[in-house]
This record gives structure tokens, C-alpha cells and sequence, in this order.
């Protein structure tokens, strides 16, 4: 597949008023519910485009009640990013199942939370130089993000 950059490129502009920030967002909108097709089949996703329509729709409606101007210019320019990126093949496939497979609304679990659920065990003091390997006890905390590389 061509990739042609400055085919969903647009300038990043501010917004003159609330009904051309609106106009501007519900075209950002249709554009994201129109690409979701083409996005499950770039990326070549076991989900349908309405599952990718769903996220869509409750990314946006996650921001519906933003007031500030310059906040929703933000998000604007932030999303039409991300389309582009998206549309373009610029992304990989975790980048993009990552907002489809995720549950980010989740509620903050304080420490004591983690632990009485069982999600913490101690670790053990480790040198400076220890490197951790999957027979050390690091507990089933979801939340513990893992080195991509052994020698970090």
C-alpha cells in the first residue's frame, strides 16, 4: 500500500467561534466513523467496524462536555492525528486494538485496594545490578509494566 502523507493533512487552525468548533467536530466525527472500515481492513482487525465505531463514539462522548475553546481545539488537532496515522498506516496493530481491548474507565485502586485484592506480593531487596527474571516474585498486579529488554 502507498502511503500519501498529505493526503489527510490539514493545517492546525483555531476555532473562530463555538458553532465553527462544532462544525469542526462533528466532521472530525464523521470522518472517524467513515474510516472505521477502512482501518479493519488496513490493520486487519478480528473485530467489525461497528466494534471500532463504538470506541469511536465513546471516545468522543468522553469529551462532550469540554467548555474551554482552546482545550477542544487540542483534542481536535489531537485527533485528526490520530486519523491520519491511523488511515495511513502509520500506526501498529497494538496502537491500535489497545483503545478497543483496554478498559481505561476503570477506577483508580489505591495501594491498599491492590493488596487486599491479592494483587501485591513484597519484593525482595535487588541490587542495583540484579536482573529480574520470570522465576523472580513479582505478583500479578496488572498494572506492573515489564522491561521490553532483560538488560534494562
Amino acid at each position: 500500500m502507498t502511503t500519501i502523507p498529505t493526503r489527510l493533512a490539514r493545517a492546525a487552525t483555531s476555532s473562530t467561534s463555538s458553532v465553527h468548533q462544532r462544525k469542526r467536530v462533528l466532521d472530525l466525527y464523521r470522518e472517524w466513523m467513515r474510516g472505521a472500515p477502512e482501518i479493519c481492513t488496513l490493520y486487519s482487525l478480528d473485530v467489525p467496524p461497528s466494534a471500532v465505531r463504538a470506541v469511536i463514539r465513546h471516545r468522543f462522548e468522553k469529551n462532550r462536555y469540554v467548555s474551554d475553546a482552546k482545550l477542544i481545539d487540542i483534542l481536535i488537532h489531537k485527533s485528526r492525528q490520530d486519523y491520519q496515522e491511523a488511515v495511513n498506516f502509520w500506526k501498529q496493530e497494538p496502537h491500535v486494538l489497545g483503545p478497543l481491548l483496554s478498559n481505561r474507565d476503570r477506577p483508580h485502586r489505591t495501594f491498599m485496594q491492590k493488596f487486599l485484592e491479592g494483587g501485591l506480593s513484597v519484593i525482595p531487596a535487588l541490587s542495583p545490578h540484579h536482573v529480574m527474571t520470570h522465576s523472580d516474585p513479582v505478583g500479578r498486579d496488572e498494572d506492573t509494566v515489564l522491561p521490553a529488554s532483560p538488560n534494562v
